[in-house]
């Protein structure tokens, strides 16, 4: 007889591997359909060695590579959201028009804060 604290964790885990899929299946169609995040991935290829070998501490390692990391995170929202935009309004629309400039100035504020941590970290004694 199967219990229900069983049945529960085997629920948890089967939505933790789709959940899971659903993420790489996420990653893969922004790999595959959107040139920003490719580049955005290329330049992680250069920011993790980097990080890893200019950061002192772990503090500073987490913050160089977790900072581009962000910028990443923020692209993929961006990504979505303008989906979604060009999806409902595939017409001129200057309320799509604004949600999209608002979220590419996310992604372009984002890169200014990964730039600024980067020069903090590697400029302050």
């Amino acid at each position: 007889m199967v219990t229900r604290s069983s049945d529960h964790r085997a629920s948890v885990g089967g939505r933790l591997v789709r959940a899971t899929a659903y993420s790489l299946a996420g990653l893969r169609a922004a790999f595959r359909h959107e040139q920003a995040f490719r580049l955005e991935v290329l330049i992680l290829a250069f920011v993790i060695p980097a990080g890893l070998w200019l950061g002192k501490t772990g503090v500073q390692r987490a913050l160089l590579i977790g900072s581009w990391c962000m910028v990443i995170v923020v692209e993929l929202l961006n990504s979505a959201i303008e989906i979604l935009v060009e999806r409902l309004w595939p017409e001129q629309n200057a309320l799509a028009g604004r949600a999209k400039d608002i979220c590419s100035a996310a992604v372009f504020s984002s890169i200014l804060l990964s730039i600024a941590v980067w020069l903090l970290v590697l400029v302050t004694p």
